[in-house]
């Protein structure tokens, strides 16, 4: 009993795991609502470097950095892909939450490279985990770090997808749970972000891009899961409204942005859709977005991977999803009995050395067995001298 209490303890220690890549071009609110997503400034903004005092956003711009950033407008820099770690605590449960933040996407006039660095870090990922999986011992330290929700910023238009849009997601979703969301939603009206959502929604479902749609099952799902379900489904893409400070209603702190119009709270859901967003995925979602991205798309890309093993790499040789599947259980078969084979020999050589250490032993008790003969035969004979 006591040792279960020790191993509840335990677990209650552990912090889950959770990974969430944010891509979108510059612009499109992808910083601020990161830093409002964790409440505290994790990744700085690209116009903070030009200020004269970067700690403080309301610095004025330094002349001099606006001139030489404006010299360097015309270079690509490419795309960088940076984890940034952080651990929240979201109703009494530890989340080290890793954000994987990825500037420069969208800033070049070819952004091919964009999709296949992105794609080769989503696999690298994945090859981690096939090869911890291969050993035969593992690491207890080892840290899973696939990606387990992909946010996509798309840029409040207010016309349909662009083609790097469509590109993007449709490239990506085979490997992530991709979320498309509108960043700085407050930049359209209440009337054209409808309108804008629903265009976005058509065009995604025209395309066939499987997005993260917060499945449901009619048949085994309970009432309050459909109806959650439902309404976030319905919400998609979310709208999203950031803001890292803190304006004063009534008297009462609240993040949110001013205009001259009105105020808009960013943790109110007639306003946003962030409050929403952030529930699903630290709360009722993380569990679900975890098991998809393990049981689904891991599995699909590790039998496309050793199926690819097993045919050379050769693209023409063709395989139906269920002879890949069976291959894959085959080579997991395979790959079991050879670790199995190793044991055996492992075992079988820990055997030979307890029998050598064995015989070593009864050799040096039959030494000294030998020994203590000799001096019993020569005790009396020492006492016989001794009195003469």
């Amino acid at each position: 009993m006591s040792s279960r209490i020790s191993r509840s303890r335990k677990q209650a220690k552990k912090a889950l795991h959770m990974t969430i890549m944010v891509v979108g071009a510059s612009g499109t609110g992808r910083t601020t609502f990161v830093n409002t997503l964790v409440e505290q400034p994790i990744l700085t903004h690209r116009s903070q470097s030009l200020l004269t005092d970067p700690e403080n956003p309301h610095s004025p711009l330094d002349p001099n950095l606006v001139q030489q950033a404006a010299h360097r407008a015309h270079e690509d820099n490419g795309i960088r892909i940076t984890p940034h770690n952080v651990e929240l605590e979201e109703d009494g449960t530890r989340i080290a939450l890793t954000i994987v933040d990825t500037p420069g996407f969208g800033d070049g006039l070819d952004n091919d490279h964009c999709f296949s660095e992105i794609s080769s870090y989503l696999e690298r990922q994945y090859d981690d985990i096939l090869a911890e999986e291969s050993r035969i011992k593992r690491n207890p330290r080892f840290r899973d770090n696939r990606v387990h929700a992909l946010l996509y910023f798309i840029a409040p238009t207010g016309h349909s997808l662009r083609e790097l849009d469509i590109e993007l997601m449709r490239r990506l979703s085979p490997r992530v749970n991709v979320i498309p969301v509108v960043g700085k939603a407050d930049s359209l009206t209440p009337t054209e972000l409808r309108k804008f959502k629903k265009r976005i929604m058509e065009d995604i479902d025209y395309y066939g891009i499987p997005v993260y749609n917060f499945p449901y099952d009619l048949e085994e799902d309970d009432e309050d899961t459909i109806a959650d379900n439902s309404e976030l489904r319905a919400l998609m893409p979310f709208a999203i409204v950031g803001s890292e400070e803190e304006i004063i209603i009534n008297g009462e702190p609240i993040r949110g942005r001013r205009y001259p119009w009105g105020v808009v709270e960013v943790d109110n859901p007639q306003h946003s859709d962030f409050s929403r967003l952030r529930s699903a995925l630290l709360q009722s979602h993380l569990t679900d977005l975890k098991e998809i991205t393990h049981d689904f798309l891991y599995e699909n890309y590790r039998t496309e991977k050793l199926s690819r093993s097993v045919t050379n790499g050769d693209p023409d040789s063709s395989m139906l999803p269920e002879d890949m599947a069976n291959q894959s259980v085959r080579l997991k078969e395979e790959q079991l009995r050879r670790e199995e084979e190793k044991l055996r020999e492992i075992e079988l050589k820990v055997q030979r050395e307890i029998q050598l250490k064995r015989q070593e032993l009864l050799a040096k008790e039959d030494s000294l067995k030998v020994l203590e003969a000799r001096l019993a035969a020569q005790s009396p004979n020492t006492s016989r001298d001794g009195l003469m």
